[in-house]
C-alpha cells in the first residue's frame, strides 16, 4: 500500500509513536524522548527551525501528552503550529505488559484508520480522505462557540467537555484548542448537529 505523504514535520513523544506513523505515512517525524524535551535546548532549537514552514504536534491524549503539548506551544511560533489530536481510547499497547498509568492508548496504539483520519488535513497530493466534505464547509468560529454556549457562560466548561467527548477528544481542552481540533476533524454541519443535540 502506497504511503500518504504528510506536508509538515510531525512531532511525537517517542520512538514507538514514530515507528507507527512511519509504517503508514511518508513523513518527517521528530521524537521528543517524552519529558526530555523540557531540558534539551538543542532539540528545542531544532523544532523552532523545523517549524518555520509549519509543524504538527501529535502527542498522547493523557496528562503527560497535554503537558508536553502545552510546553511546545510555548516555545514554537503559534502561527506555524498545527495541532492534531488522537481520541481517548482505553487499552494497552501490544508491546507492554501492563497499561499506562492513565489506562489510555498512545499514538503508537492507534489504528491506521484513526491516524489516517487525524492527519488527513495534512496529506499532500490533494488527498483529503474522509474530510473532503468538511473542507468545503465554512469554519467553526469563536462566535459560534459563544452563541452555542461553549464559551463565555457559567456552564461553558461542562458543555465543552460534553462536546469534546462527543468527538472522542480530550475532555479538558481549552475553548481555543477544542475549536482548532474541531475545525481540523469535522465540518460545521457536524459540529452544529452536535451542538444542538447537547442543548
Amino acid at each position: 500500500m502506497e504511503k500518504k505523504k504528510i506536508k509538515y514535520p510531525v512531532i511525537v513523544e517517542g520512538k514507538y509513536d514514530k515507528n507507527t506513523l512511519m509504517q503508514i505515512f511518508d513523513a518527517h517525524v521528530i521524537t521528543l524522548s517524552g519529558f526530555g524535551i523540557f531540558n534539551s535546548r538543542e532539540k528545542q532549537a531544532l523544532l523552532r527551525r523545523l517549524a518555520a514552514d509549519g509543524i504538527i504536534i501529535l502527542t498522547d491524549s493523557d496528562g503527560g501528552g497535554r503537558q508536553i503539548r502545552s510546553f511546545l506551544l510555548g516555545i514554537l511560533p503559534p502561527e506555524r503550529v498545527h495541532n492534531a489530536y488522537i481520541p481517548r481510547v482505553e487499552g494497552k499497547e501490544k508491546r507492554k505488559t501492563r497499561a499506562s498509568r492513565s489506562g489510555l492508548l498512545g499514538v503508537e496504539g492507534m489504528s491506521r484508520e484513526v491516524l489516517e483520519r487525524v492527519l488527513a488535513p495534512f496529506v499532500i497530493d490533494g488527498g483529503r480522505g474522509e474530510l473532503s466534505a468538511k473542507n468545503e464547509q465554512r469554519e467553526i468560529t469563536k462566535l459560534d462557540f459563544f452563541q452555542d454556549g461553549f464559551s463565555g457562560g457559567e456552564d461553558s466548561s461542562l458543555r465543552r467537555r460534553a462536546l469534546a467527548e462527543r468527538f472522542e477528544l480530550p475532555p479538558d481542552m481549552t475553548a481555543k484548542a477544542l475549536l482548532e481540533a474541531l475545525n481540523l476533524l469535522v465540518g460545521y454541519s457536524e459540529y452544529k448537529a452536535a451542538a444542538l443535540s447537547l442543548k
